[in-house]
């Protein structure tokens, strides 16, 4: 899947509550451009959570406008939206594993549903196995990985259909700090290829780790813009991008 020229993903004044409660989230407006790299942060209960899944469509907001990859999704039809959603690769903060599916069939999921024989399968799952470090326990169920190793699962199966959008709640949350740099040195590379990341962390540490980063920060439901991020598309344009390269082995560099 190549990323689409052009094609941006953008709120407009977007508010959320549920039920009867105070808004969680407050007049929410930016665009997220092709091919940039996101930090979403704020302190706990912010509303960091909410914001995303509003991104990857298991909340509607109530109320504002929600545009992705041309679509108005605020009116998008039920029917419409499982083929919307493979456009997206998500990372969630508890991981949603298939719990009788091995490690090796919950990442080839995505794959799967996009129709990929079962021939061609191998080479890529293993790759990616390999990268973050768990070909030795591809077929091990979820039951019997630690939580460290469900988290990589779980980031495995996101990137690995090459999505157009990558939204990652806390990845780096369970592993050591070695491997939390591996790991976002893939959604760098990801990120070279076309795909636009968002990630919310806490994480301060890791605010360093992309040069090319633009950071969003909530606070109490609102949106602030410390690096300019909401008003001016990234320096990298798409016709920088090579959407059609493979991805590293290994974490190595471009």
């Amino acid at each position: 899947m190549s990323p689409r020229t052009g094609e941006t993903i953008a709120f407009d004044n977007v508010g959320l509550r549920y039920g009867t409660d105070r808004e969680v989230l407050s007049d929410v407006s930016f665009t997220l451009y092709p091919g940039s790299f996101y930090f979403l942060t704020g302190a706990s209960g912010a509303g960091k959570t909410s914001l995303l899944r509003l991104l990857y469509l298991a909340q509607r907001p109530s109320r504002g406008g929600i545009s992705m990859f041309g679509t108005d999704v605020i009116t998008l039809p039920r029917s419409r939206l499982p083929a919307f959603r493979r456009r997206l690769g998500v990372v969630f903060q508890d991981f949603r594993l298939v719990p009788h599916l091995s490690a090796f069939d919950n990442i080839a999921l995505p794959l799967r549903v996009a129709g990929m024989r079962e021939a061609d399968l191998a080479g890529p799952v293993s790759d990616m196995l390999e990268w973050v470090g768990l070909t030795s326990r591809a077929h091990a169920r979820p039951a019997t990985l630690s939580g460290g190793e469900q988290q990589r699962v779980a980031i495995a199966r996101a990137v690995i259909g090459r999505p157009d959008l990558l939204v990652a709640d806390e990845p780096t949350g369970n592993v050591d700090p070695e491997m939390a740099l591996k790991l976002l040195r893939l959604f760098e590379a990801l990120n070279r290829l076309g795909t636009t990341v968002v990630v919310a962390t806490h994480d301060v540490h890791l605010l360093r780790k992309v040069p090319d980063s633009l950071i969003m920060r909530l606070d109490k439901g609102r949106l602030s813009d410390p690096t300019g991020a909401l008003r001016y598309p990234p320096r990298r344009q798409m016709s920088d991008i090579d959407a059609d390269a493979p991805l590293p082995r290994d974490g190595g560099e471009f």
